[in-house]
């Protein structure tokens, strides 16, 4: 029984025109280095389905969706936040990302793979119940969670994101469900300039100013997410997992090395290991550097799979 690695070619189909950050390439760049690592070797490969307008609701308002595909173009691009667009392939990339969460989901909890690392876009973190922004159109972590809940009958999930920026879109999902807490470190100071105040009791945020270091993360996760989740004992956890904190990733500047995503990804597979069987499934978020975007994943995926 191995691992599941789920990702799909449609991913790679959007995109949000020529120097865009959130770019194809990022997914390339990530199963290349995994594949010169060796690591895919360790890995049941699977492509990522087509998420249903009913697993999307269980996260997003019935309206948002179809909202949402309506407004997909023929050609050209569509325009839904300033940072943030869409192409005719947009919503099936937007689609599959959400639907590898779904899938990994099942996998994990039928006992067919003991993680999963999806590797899609678009990333998922920033889009609300009833908003797509940030990069984000489904909340891909969010629906794999709603999912993991309703049908599968889990009651205590963690949600961890350690992505630069605050994930606004997971917390206005999961604000106030006490089925779900969910442990977060983020640069303060810029987008999307939330996380600071915690809107619900299930919400561990933890703000880092500009050049924070490893240091400075090592001790948040340690002091603050480490003792919540403890007490919380989740029997699952998800990861959001963005690696633009790295300090070669000009998106943020908490200055970040690989290192600390495998020293993160320990911690977190040793609560897993104590609470939920090892259960953890992982989605990409952000990182937007191609090189240490790469060596990043590739940090925490080894340690994720269990190949260390």
């Amino acid at each position: 029984m191995l691992p599941a690695y789920i990702t799909h070619a449609d991913c790679a189909r959007h995109e949000m025109g020529a120097h865009h950050p959130e770019c194809p390439e990022r997914l390339g760049a990530i199963n290349d280095m995994l594949l010169v690592k060796g690591l895919l070797d360790y890995m049941h490969p699977y492509d990522a389905p087509l998420a249903t307008v009913g697993q999307l609701s269980h996260a997003h308002s019935s309206l948002y969706v179809s909202e949402l595909m309506d407004a997909s173009p023929a050609e050209g691009y569509h325009k839904v936040d300033p940072d943030t667009d869409m192409n005719p392939f947009t919503v099936t990339a937007a689609l599959r990302a959400a639907g590898a969460a779904v899938l990994a989901t099942d996998l994990v909890l039928t006992g067919d793979a003991p993680s999963a690392f999806c590797c899609v876009r678009p990333p998922g973190h920033h889009a609300e119940r009833d908003k797509a922004m940030g990069f984000c159109f489904f909340n891909n972590v969010a629906v794999g969670i709603r999912h993991a809940l309703t049908e599968h009958g889990i009651e205590r999930i963690a949600l961890i994101d350690f992505d630069v920026h605050h994930g606004n879109g997971s917390e206005d999902i999961f604000r106030g469900d006490e089925r779900v807490l969910m442990c977060s470190i983020f640069e303060t100071g810029i987008y999307p300039f939330t996380g600071e105040n915690a809107t619900g009791p299930n919400m561990v945020n933890v703000g880092l100013p500009s050049r924070s270091g490893s240091d400075k993360f090592r001790e948040a996760v340690t002091g603050q997410w480490l003792p919540a989740l403890e007490a919380f004992r989740p029997e699952m956890i998800y990861i959001s997992a963005g690696f633009d904190a790295h300090r070669e990733d000009d998106m943020g500047n908490l200055a970040l090395v690989e290192a600390d995503y495998e020293w993160v990804t320990k911690q977190i597979m040793a609560v897993a290991e104590r609470h939920c069987r090892g259960r953890v499934i992982s989605c990409l978020e952000g990182g937007y550097v191609m090189s240490p975007l790469a060596r990043s994943v590739a940090a925490h995926v080894k340690v994720l799979i269990g190949a260390d």
